[in-house]
């Protein structure tokens, strides 16, 4: 028996330090956490069965070519010779009849915190390498945040180390589901101490979610989509009872009189209250009322803003308001306070390099949330690019993006499509030619946690079957094309490995591989302390050198005419609200066809009673959803763990349909739109209208 340090190299928000324990036959028999782990740190249920995807039933073993119609899962194992071969032919036809951009790139998702093993970094080298791509711009994760803070501070470190939130006298959790989507291997521990040591924790979520059931103090229900609306009654109840630091607004921030006129209602004759409020958010006005006055007072306060009260119509506004409440009260760049902003990875990392790769800047580019309409309509339709071929690494975005039945035409319609894949998701049904890529289980790594440490993750095991590394997989396509001298730099997978190590701060690189963990110097970093200790010798990289809390500060047309807060009401055909939230189970759609998943995910949707009387829908009946995009069938459960007019389905389940073209795999985005939020362009997927009735 040997035990391996590991670390998951998934698209979640933790990272987190794990023990692979291999018998003598060499197989993983279980993961445990890292019992040299940093203060709090824990992994979670998802990383624990990783092993289990090794030999999955659907495992991806050779290389394969499509031999029947695309998506109709019909392939034969090739050799490796003849699937680089037929790959590279089609790269070389598309790059010599239509250009390289062209080519879209699909990537980041599938392993996303290594310094090598990346799919984000390796595509960006080898396809900038072969001439360019079209590259997708922004995530379906995060474009609206990012975009409201960087426009606000200037930069996106605005995080905390959890150990700082032990200073605090209340945390908000404002749709951030911290059991689930974690925010790092620490934070949900550091979150459990402060409620065994009797500080507060109120959630506001349109779900009863685990966080709630396992952290609240208090839930406080409310519709998908207003935040914004119900951070404006919270501040006009602090400026009502002067509990405003007016003088903290005045040294650190520029454009505050903007929002207080609005919320005052100078703007439009309407006074933003808390009865205002409760006809939008579905939160009885003394709910607000109380909650506002217990935030004003409670100082220093944590705010923790979740991503998906980004994802919405409107998306950019609630993560401003949250910058501005955090403002207004003095908690922002404080210890035991918070910016405001997200949580996730906010903070700078310790030194390590990655790969190199070719500048994204100089490539046409695409929201990512219209990838499938850039396809479908190309310049004709105002986009950059006619595109003609797909690469896709590591990502499952036909079963990921919004509108999946937009998203199975643009397969339809493109000439070629090439996956990296470990097992045959819905997006690698679609593609021409798959190859066999190994998991972070199978390969060594450098994985980035979210808070001031790194990992080393040893391979554990040999690769299995004939699968591959993504490295190796573009070491011999260059060479097909041409240009593996530049791509390669004559390094094997752990020789650049080595080499990037040796330019990072870590000095004892064989401790490092041994124990699994490097810690940085300073585990109770605050963003933004620097800014608010000495804002004349260390300005923010904002026009007035502040934190802007104006609409304005973004320089778009679009946000310089909008109102601070923008609520989009349900149309009479589509009166429920769906939220789409993540998984226990699941890394997004990772592990959907893994049977343990299913154990410990209820497939079905979650309403409340009242909206199941009205439909005649009781416990286990059979719904049917439907929206402007899709319908779909599948059971109902009807709890008192939503809210009123808010229905629930987790994203991520693989798309199926039956011959009437309803979906029944349980896959949300059947339901979602390519609308974007604006100004950002990001993705609004928790702004989903529907309307659910007995099948």
């Amino acid at each position: 028996m040997k035990v391996l340090p590991v670390s998951c190299n998934k698209d979640c928000g933790a990272g987190c330090p794990l023990f692979a324990h291999i018998d003598d036959n060499g197989e993983i028999i279980r993961i445990t956490d890292n019992t040299q782990r940093p203060p709090n740190g824990q992994g979670c249920v998802k990383g624990y069965n990783m092993h289990t995807a090794l030999h999955a039933e659907d495992r991806i073993k050779t290389p394969l070519i499509r031999t029947g119609q695309r998506g109709s899962g019909q392939f034969r194992a090739a050799s490796w010779e003849e699937a680089l071969d037929t790959a590279a032919g089609m790269l070389e036809k598309v790059r010599a009849t239509w250009g390289p951009t062209s080519l879209l790139w699909m990537g980041g998702g599938g392993a996303c915190r290594g310094a090598l093993h990346n799919t984000l970094f390796l595509p960006f080298r080898f396809l900038g390498l072969y001439g360019g791509y079209t590259l997708l711009a922004g995530s379906y994760s995060s474009t609206a945040s990012r975009f409201a803070t960087s426009h606000a501070f200037g930069t996106l470190h605005v995080g905390l180390d959890p150990a700082t939130l032990l200073d605090t006298n209340l945390v908000v959790l404002w749709g951030a589901n911290i059991s689930v989507t974690r925010f790092g291997c620490n934070l949900e521990n550091y979150l459990r101490e402060l409620k065994e040591n009797g500080v507060e924790i109120v959630v506001i979520d349109p779900q009863r979610s685990k966080t709630v059931k396992k952290l609240a103090s208090q839930w406080i229900p409310i519709y998908p989509g207003t935040d914004s609306a119900m951070m404006a009654a919270v501040l006009q109840v602090l400026l009502e009872e002067n509990l405003v630091d007016h003088a903290f607004l005045e040294r650190y921030t520029h454009g505050f009189a903007e929002i207080e006129a609005y919320v005052r209602g100078d703007t439009d004759g309407i006074v933003k209250t808390p009865a205002w409020a409760a006809n939008i958010c579905g939160t009885p006005e003394q709910i607000i009322r109380e909650f506002a006055l217990k935030y004003g007072t409670a100082r220093p306060t944590a705010l923790i803003p979740g991503l998906s009260i980004q994802r919405t119509l409107g998306g950019e506004d609630a993560y401003r308001m949250a910058f501005t409440l955090q403002a207004a009260t003095g908690n922002t760049g404080s210890s035991g306070g918070s910016s405001g902003g997200s949580v996730w990875g906010a903070l700078p990392p310790p030194r390590m390099p990655i790969i190199p790769f070719p500048g994204i800047s100089s490539q046409p580019s695409v929201p990512v949330v219209k990838w499938a309409d850039a396809i479908l309509e190309g310049t004709g339709g105002g986009y950059p690019t006619d595109i003609k071929a797909i690469y896709s690494v590591g990502q499952n975005y036909l079963n990921q993006g919004s509108d999946i039945k937009k998203n199975i035409q643009a397969f339809e319609k493109v000439e070629y499509a090439i996956s990296h894949e470990i097992s045959m998701t819905p997006t690698a049904r679609y593609c021409d030619v798959i190859f066999p890529a190994t998991t972070f289980l199978e390969r060594n790594d450098v994985i980035f946690g979210s808070g001031n440490f790194l990992f080393y993750s040893q391979k554990a095991i040999e690769p299995l079957y004939e699968s591959r590394n993504d490295y190796d997989i573009f070491c011999e396509l260059s060479r097909r094309l041409g240009f593996n001298n530049e791509f390669s730099e004559d390094r094997t997978a752990d020789e650049w490995l080595e080499f990037l190590l040796q330019d990072s701060e870590i000095e004892d690189i064989e401790a490092f591989r041994s124990s699994g963990l490097y810690l940085g110097q300073d585990l109770n970093r605050i963003g933004l302390a620097k800014y608010i200790n000495d804002p004349q010798s260390s300005p923010l990289n904002t026009p007035s050198g502040k934190i802007e809390l104006s609409a304005a500060a973004s320089g778009t047309e679009e946000a310089s005419s909008q109102a601070p807060c923008r609520v989009t009401e349900p149309p009479a055909e589509y009166p429920l609200r769906l939220i789409t939230p993540h998984s226990y189970a699941r890394v997004n759609s990772t592990g959907a066809s893994l049977d343990w998943t299913e154990k410990l995910e209820r497939k079905a949707l979650l309403m409340h009673p009242d909206d199941a009387k009205k439909r005649e829908t009781v416990k286990g009946d059979m719904v049917c959803i439907s929206s402007p995009q899709g319908r779909m069938l599948i059971k109902a459960h009807v709890t008192g763990d939503i809210h009123p007019g808010v229905v629930c389905l987790p994203q991520g389940r693989w798309a199926r349909f039956n011959d009437d073209g309803e979906e029944i795999g349980g896959s949300s985005n059947v339901l979602t739109s390519t609308t974007p939020t604006l100004p950002s362009q990001g993705s609004r997927t928790h702004s989903v209208f529907v309307e659910v009735t007995r099948a």
